[in-house]
């Protein structure tokens, strides 16, 4: 007998799923780039990612996506703080085997300029998941 854990190097979040997509916006860090000051000491926190993961710890990176509608696109590398599986129960309050969700928090550690964040996405998102690809 034996379980099932997805360990992680990169932290690919939509915006449901917590994502800062207010304050970590494309077009705008293209106008006026987003450093790491203006996000410096602030704690984010990501919730229902499916499956049982384990994200490296603190002091190990972890790289940062925001995922788009399928589509990757990295920002930088943030240190994951907390994290807890659980879970995923259906609305009658039954559980299907197997059904687990990953949430937890992280804080950012650094955010790529925009023309390193379009090189490493170019470079490091799967081709099918591409940010810069069609």
């Amino acid at each position: 007998m034996g379980s099932y854990v997805e360990i992680n190097d990169t932290l690919q979040l939509t915006t449901e799923q917590g994502f800062p997509a207010d304050l970590l916006n494309l077009s705008r860090h293209r106008e006026k780039p987003i450093t790491l000051q203006d996000v410096e000491g602030r704690v984010f926190e990501f919730k229902d990612k499916p499956s049982a993961r384990i994200f490296q710890l603190d002091p190990v990176r972890v790289y940062y996506v925001h995922n788009i509608d399928g589509k990757w696109l990295f920002w930088g590398r943030v240190f994951v703080e907390s994290q807890t599986i659980y879970k995923k129960l259906n609305a009658d309050g039954s559980w299907t085997e197997g059904n687990w969700l990953t949430s937890g928090s992280y804080r950012i550690i650094d955010v790529y300029p925009p023309d390193y964040q379009h090189t490493f996405t170019l470079h490091e998102a799967p081709a099918d998941r591409n940010y810069f690809k069609p």
